[in-house]
């Protein structure tokens, strides 16, 4: 199947990380719902382009991400905020 989506991913989900939300401005929900409630909806063929290159390769997919990104664990609201206020 050809595959022409592509996402621009910015500061919210990296090639096996997720952004922070610890520095000002940061909002572990609107994080959790920009990742679960958005992107991993979306087709799993869509290419993602995070803003920073901080993973094994400078892009990735959404299904790629699904298997390996360990950020993207199926966890309710509370036990996301929890996950992302841990040090």
């Amino acid at each position: 199947m050809v595959n022409d989506e592509k996402l621009l991913t910015g500061d919210t989900l990296f090639v096996g990380e997720c952004g922070r939300t610890d520095l000002p401005g940061g909002d572990a929900k609107s994080m959790y719902e920009s990742l679960f409630k958005k992107l991993l909806k979306l087709n799993d063929g869509v290419e993602i382009y995070p803003g920073h290159d901080y993973g094994s390769t400078p892009s990735s997919t959404i299904a790629a991400e699904k298997r390996s990104n360990y950020t993207l664990k199926p966890r309710s609201l509370k036990e996301f905020i929890e996950f992302m206020s841990q040090p």
